[in-house]
């Protein structure tokens, strides 16, 4: 599939050159800090060296000090509180985070995560009933909640009081918590609304740490689970959010807790982590739990402290990953299959996809490759429970929960992001709701959104290309949505012998450029059909990244090619 190469603005020349003297960097990495909002020393000094002091006061958030006073109420009067949280990585590692803090205070504490299949998405019917029976006081709701009215009010009709930590788009009317923590509610004067699930969790317990007198460097210990939590949810890494991915990455590299630590020995995951491992790693498996067995093992893994129990429960999530990839490549491949022998599918500007016996745990993953063959908005549909469960995925600059909230009235239940959301609606309105959201996405997406596109930083030379380049680049991380690893153009470029061409689909070559005749080693993966175009001597421009890659204790750079043009 051809790529769009979308060259990002250049900023004006005279703050270009006023922030390169400033700091004392070249004219391309300021340009790169400016398009990333720093203009001056001050700025620059926070991006490059972020402190926990950056963390907002929990306060700003609205309904802080409701919640904050009721947790403590519950906590001096010994009650029973109820820590409640999806199954999927962010609410997961929230409900970890928030019952392993809270067991230092109180002994009355339960977790509880609904079933994927028998409950679905959120507070759940069921788990009311739980929190009835075992006479919960207290439920504190995380990544999750914001859109449960009836759930909470029958709560509250027992007598169970609820705080609600949620980061997803509230409706028009509010449940009736005794304290809702959303940044994105209206009225609520937070400076950062772009928290994950998790985050909002860590607020409370920031807040409550304030309260107590709690030193706050024993809510660090926890910054692991967060950053676990920004990386798989695929939340903004700017503000806030990247001083706690900063310092969760020092976390999970230096001492991260045992379930952690466990998990990435099963997996032979070695070497330094980064948001992209996290993603392709570690947040695969913690979802694993929950699509394929229950996500109540993620949670026994993530808050045991016994290195011999921890290394248990991750070769079990381990193995509950290796089934959800046999699930993930059978069902991608049928859904290919689908729209390739549809003409009508292959020509639409929407990709729906129903079938009965689909595995409801992967088809967020499959939606996912559909669009990487089929660049364009897509929902994969299975049944459960007698209703048909979906989960939706988009494409860069369109929001698809704009999409299917002009089609609520076709909807059960829906809830989500403006990339990634979820549905159930019932079986006998698949076909009703595949006509509505083609035509409300065929009348607003533009042609341009449906051909993939590479943000690119600027054009550079190769010459550039070197160590003190590349360890000013690596101070930018973490990486990330909102400060994307960044993208060079090189142009008149050429191989100086045939390419090696790994598992048949992978590109290894030594690049030059003109007028320069140093060769750079270079990778391109899935590109081997594009190396063939390449004789020796023929110009052709790429877009890459810079890698360090080490072999045998020596370390050298890579270009990693992200695309290839004649």
């Amino acid at each position: 599939m051809d790529m769009r190469w979308n060259f990002k603005e250049q900023p004006n020349p005279i703050l270009v050159k006023t922030l390169s003297e400033s700091i004392n960097v070249n004219s391309t990495l300021s340009s790169l800090l400016i398009n990333r909002g720093i203009q001056n020393f001050e700025e620059a000094r926070s991006f490059f060296r972020p402190s926990l002091d950056g963390l907002h006061d929990p306060f700003l958030m609205k309904d802080m000090r409701i919640a904050v006073d009721r947790l403590k109420k519950a906590i001096d009067l010994n009650q029973k509180i109820l820590i409640y949280g999806d199954y999927d990585v962010d609410g997961t590692t929230s409900v970890a985070m928030v019952y392993s803090f809270l067991s230092d205070y109180s002994d009355k504490l339960s977790f509880y995560v609904p079933d994927r299949y028998s409950e679905g998405y959120g507070v759940s019917k069921k788990g009311i009933a739980w929190a009835i029976e075992h006479e919960i006081d207290l439920i504190i709701s995380l990544d999750c909640g914001i859109r449960a009215l009836d759930r909470v009010q029958e709560a509250k009709d027992a007598g169970i009081d609820f705080i609600i930590c949620d980061h997803h788009h509230p409706g028009a009317e509010l449940p009736p918590a005794i304290a809702i923590l959303d940044p994105k509610q209206e009225n609520c004067s937070y400076p950062y609304p772009e928290l994950s699930g998790c985050g909002v969790g860590y607020k409370l317990l920031q807040g409550y740490s304030i309260e107590m007198d709690i030193p706050q460097e024993r809510l660090f210990d926890y910054l692991d689970l967060v950053v676990v939590s920004i990386a798989s949810d695929i939340v903004q890494i700017t503000g806030e959010n990247r001083i706690l991915a900063h310092y969760g990455l020092k976390r999970l590299n230096s001492s991260p807790r045992a379930g952690i630590k466990a998990l990435l020995d099963v997996s032979g995951s070695k070497g330094r982590q980064n948001i992209s491992s996290i993603v392709f790693g570690i947040g695969p498996r913690i979802n694993a739990a929950g699509r394929i067995d229950h996500a109540h093992r993620a949670i026994d893994l993530l808050i045991s402290t016994d290195h011999s129990e921890s290394k248990s429960f991750a070769a079990r999530v381990n193995e509950r990953n290796t089934e959800r990839k046999d699930y993930d490549q059978n069902i991608t491949r049928e859904a290919l299959e689908m729209i390739a022998n549809n003409s009508e599918l292959k020509e639409a500007k929407t990709t729906v996809l129903y079938k009965d016996d689909w595995h409801k745990g992967v088809i967020g993953i499959v939606a996912s490759r559909c669009i990487e063959k089929y660049f364009r908005p897509t929902v994969i549909l299975t049944e459960s429970n007698e209703k048909a469960t979906g989960s939706v995925r988009s494409v860069p600059g369109f929001d698809v929960y704009e999409a299917i909230t002009k089609c609520e009235d076709l909807l059960e239940q829906y809830g989500g992001h403006t990339y990634a959301a979820g549905l159930t609606l019932d079986l006998a309105n698949v076909e009703a709701f595949k006509d509505r959201f083609e035509e409300v996405v065929s009348g607003s997406i533009t042609e341009e959104l449906l051909i993939p596109q590479i943000s690119v930083e600027s054009e550079i030379s190769l010459e550039q290309v070197n160590y003190k380049f590349y360890n000013i680049l690596k101070q930018m991380e973490p990486f990330g949505p909102g400060n994307r690893t960044p993208v060079f153009m090189a142009s008149k470029v050429f191989i100086s012998h045939r390419p090696t061409i790994m598992k048949e689909k992978h590109v290894k070559m030594i690049l030059r450029q003109e007028g320069n005749s140093r060769g750079y080693q270079a990778l391109g993966f899935d590109m081997a059909e594009k190396a063939e175009e390449l004789d020796n001597g023929i110009l052709f421009d790429i877009l890459f990244t810079i890698q360090e890659n080490e072999y045998m204790g020596v370390s050298s750079l890579v270009l990693h090619l992200k695309d290839i043009r004649l």
